[in-house]
This record gives C-alpha cells, structure tokens and sequence, in this order.
C-alpha cells in the first residue's frame, strides 16, 4: 500500500483514470457500440488496472523485504526488480 503523500496522490490519479475508463465503456455498451470497439476498451481498463496492481505489489514487495534487510543492500533490490520484471510481463 503506497504510504508517502506523493505514492498516495500517483495511486488515486491511476484509480480516477480507471473510474473514467469504466464509466465511458458503460456509456459504450448502453449505446450499442461495436464489439470491436469495446474490447479494445476492455483491454486498455485491463491494462490500467494491471499496471496499478504491478505498482502496488512492487511497493509491497520493496517495503516488506526492504523492512527485512538493510534498504540498500543491492542482492535484495535486484532479486526484487527480477521478480517485478516477471510480474510484469505476466500481466501484460
């Protein structure tokens, strides 16, 4: 869970997009629009809403295991940003 004012503030900006995202493809489907169409919608709230998971989990991870270790000791940060580099394209 993003803690700073800043992490916070970049989180709720990327849930208003998604907000926005979800209300202009109800607006889609209530008027008729092409499958085609909506799909590509429903991928691009797909993407957002995997990006946002994938930057909360690295937050998570880096804090959790951060907290365990000293926060600088780079074995940790790259076995983290290893890890992250697989989520990230699994999620794609």
């Amino acid at each position: 869970m993003p803690h700073s004012a800043h992490e916070k503030k970049r989180v709720i900006t990327r849930l208003r997009r998604i907000r926005g995202q979800t209300e202009a493809l109800e607006r889609a489907v209530q008027q008729g629009t092409d499958c085609g169409a909506l799909l590509q919608q429903l991928a691009a709230l797909r993407g957002a809403a995997n990006g946002l998971m994938a930057e909360v989990l690295d937050s998570h991870l880096r804090e959790t295991f951060g907290a365990a270790h000293d926060r600088t000791e780079p074995a940790v940060q790259a076995e983290i940003d290893q890890l992250m580099r697989l989520v990230r394209s699994y999620l794609r």
